[in-house]
């Protein structure tokens, strides 16, 4: 009880500390919503006092960031300044995209890397430990937006056998037609966010894996004359699980964080897509909702990391 209470406390915590970074950044960097406003000729001082008023711009900062906190408490991140819209409503319409594309890459990362990392160790010095190494040197050095526009260019634009952009095909369907159309648009955008996370995970896993190989316990289970498998299951992978879901954990802003940029070039309807549109157009409520939301998801996952760590290993907690 007390661990789940210092974890309730380290989450709020952490939250306050992103939320007052966050406001504060947003809030000064150059230019505003209202920056072209004041350059048109037809819009009155007076039109922009009563704008800033309505969003409470008005007030200072002290004031803005403690009514934006108070609200969040009821997920009332705001009005967004490009819809008018309810800021909460827009990111939970879009969020639940991007969960899943991170998720299934994050999940096809994880047994790849396993897979890959733990033959390439095996077979050291070896034709597939020089071709494992080749991919992950590739896949570690690949740009996520170049390798997207090779793939556009090729398999969307040459050989027309993925859609270029979108999350559904112009002819309307329904049922489980839809969601393999679905699956069909974002096969390219997984495709890639798998591919660009590979490398250092498999680099990682080999390492791992090798040291293992050289430890006593292994060689001495090799000596009672124990199979390949059993040796996989009991000795190699429980001994690789730890440190892999640890970086998992620690690697999930990094996966968020590279949709953004995978969802503006695929055209997918995201919250990546949505922070970026919102960057550029200084849409205030939006950004600082987003960030909140992303910080909220990436502690979680780190929290959940920790409960499979100990359910993993129960002595972690002595």
């Amino acid at each position: 009880m007390s661990k789940f209470i210092n974890k309730l406390f380290y989450i709020s915590f952490m939250l306050l500390l992103i939320s007052v970074v966050s406001f504060i950044a947003v809030h000064l960097a150059p230019n505003s919503f209202f920056g072209a406003g004041e350059l048109n000729p037809n819009m009155t001082d007076e039109t922009l006092a009563q704008l800033k008023s309505v969003y409470g711009l008005d007030k200072p900062l002290f004031i803005q960031y403690l009514d934006w906190i108070k609200n969040i408490f009821s997920l009332n991140f705001g009005i967004s300044f490009i819809t008018g819209n309810d800021v909460s409503s827009e990111i939970f319409k879009r969020i639940p995209i991007t969960i899943f594309m991170n998720f299934v890459s994050l999940i096809i990362v994880f047994l790849l890397s396993i897979y890959m990392g733990i033959k390439s160790a095996i077979n050291y010095d070896k034709k597939i430990d020089y071709v494992v190494r080749q991919i992950s040197l590739v896949s570690f050095s690949m740009p996520s937006f170049y390798l997207a526009l090779i793939l556009i260019i090729l398999l969307s634009v040459n050989f027309e056998l993925f859609p270029i952009s979108g999350l559904h095909s112009i002819e309307e369907k329904s049922g489980i037609s839809n969601y393999l159309d679905m699956l069909w648009h974002l096969s390219l955008p997984i495709f890639v966010m798998v591919f660009v996370g590979l490398g250092s995970m498999i680099m990682y896993i080999r390492s791992l894996t090798l040291e293992i190989l050289k430890s006593d316990y292994y060689y001495f289970a090799v000596s009672r004359g124990l199979s390949s498998y059993k040796l996989l299951r009991f000795y190699i992978i429980p001994n690789l699980l730890p440190p892999i879901i640890t970086l998992l954990g620690l690697s999930l802003p990094s996966l968020i964080g590279g949709s953004v940029i995978l969802e503006s070039i695929f055209g997918i309807d995201g919250m990546g897509q949505l922070f970026y549109s919102s960057a550029l157009s200084r849409d205030y409520p939006m950004i600082m909702g987003i960030l909140m939301i992303t910080s909220f998801l990436t502690l979680l996952g780190n929290i959940l990391s920790d409960l499979i760590l100990l359910k993993l290993n129960p002595y972690i907690a002595k």
